[in-house]
């Protein structure tokens, strides 16, 4: 029995062989690289605002299969409602509240982590662990536990230690007022890891021969914080004040495990609204319009970081 060549004719060789290095020589081009992650963003990004814009103008239900465009009556319906308006401002203090306390509380984090390496201290790392703890927790299980915290009763934990100080109990979730201060504490605790790490790592950007010059120009602390820290790692505290505030605007499942957006609306932030319109009244026009909004608003609040950060201070 012969064997016969498995050779291929001339011309499929050549046409294989030129396939193979055009093949080479695109995956040395960058486009290579960039289309996974291109395509990510189209199908997972890009396609979803798309789509939600879309929605926006029309009456989508969720239990109904057909729907009609009906032009800027969601927007209008929304925008002439005394409730959202009630949530808006809601949702102002909520992030205005959390974003400075997050940067403060970060930076007097980050701070003390790089005096703590830089002195050699001990609890460093622990210090840094236990931070990030919060951070890597879940929005709904943090709710869950400062719930479990905030009970009205002597069985929570704070109105126990605040019974056991000679206080009386305190209603952290059912007063109007305490409840949106336990939201913003609550979102606070999550979210100051993320600015601790953010402002840590510019820290480490900022050479240490410019400390030096200031203590030999005779600067304290505050002053060399001041002018030295603060100028060289403005670029980070620009990117971690856009990436909070888009972050904290966004927040809707902490404060739905927490309170659920009560008592009344006392806590009821523009995501959660769009959330409960879209999955528990089931109106996903409405629900799209607010999140068209939303967006415009992160848009609008980074335009204005962006004048303040960058174009005045020549960033």
């Amino acid at each position: 029995m012969s064997v016969r060549s498995s050779r291929l004719p001339e011309g499929v060789h050549d046409a294989v062989a030129s396939a193979a290095g055009s093949f080479e020589r695109l995956q040395n081009t960058p486009a290579t690289w960039i289309a996974p992650a291109a395509l990510f963003l189209l199908v997972f990004r890009l396609y979803p605002l798309i789509e939600a814009v879309r929605m926006s103008f029309t009456n989508m239900s969720l239990v109904e299969p057909e729907y009609q465009y009906v032009g800027l009556e969601s927007y209008v319906s929304i925008l002439s409602s005394s409730t959202f308006w009630t949530m808006s401002r809601v949702t102002l203090i909520f992030v205005a509240a959390s974003v400075v306390l997050q940067i403060t509380f970060g930076m007097i984090l980050a701070l003390a982590i790089d005096y703590g390496v830089k002195e050699k201290l001990r609890g460093s790392v622990s210090t840094r662990v236990a931070v990030l703890s919060a951070w890597v927790i879940p929005g709904i299980v943090i709710g869950i536990l400062w719930k479990i915290m905030l009970i009205e009763t002597n069985y929570g934990v704070v109105n126990y230690l605040l019974l056991q100080a000679g206080f009386d109990v305190v209603a952290f979730l059912s007063d109007p007022q305490m409840a949106l201060l336990s939201t913003i504490t609550a979102n606070t605790w999550r979210g100051t890891a993320f600015s601790m790490i953010m402002l840590y790592a510019g820290l480490q950007q900022v050479p240490t021969h410019l400390y030096d010059a200031a203590k030999v120009d005779g600067a304290r602390a505050l002053q060399r914080f001041r002018y030295v820290t603060i100028p060289q790692i403005k670029p980070v505290v620009f990117i971690n004040l856009v990436l909070i505030t888009i972050y904290t605007l966004n927040t809707f499942d902490m404060i739905m495990s927490l309170t659920g957006g009560g008592p009344g609306h006392a806590t009821e932030v523009l995501a959660l609204f769009m959330y409960l319109e879209g999955f528990n009244r089931f109106n996903l026009g409405q629900a799209a319009a607010v999140a068209v909004l939303m967006l415009l608003v992160n848009v609008l609040m980074t335009a204005v970081y962006m004048r303040i950060f960058i174009e005045e201070e020549g960033l």
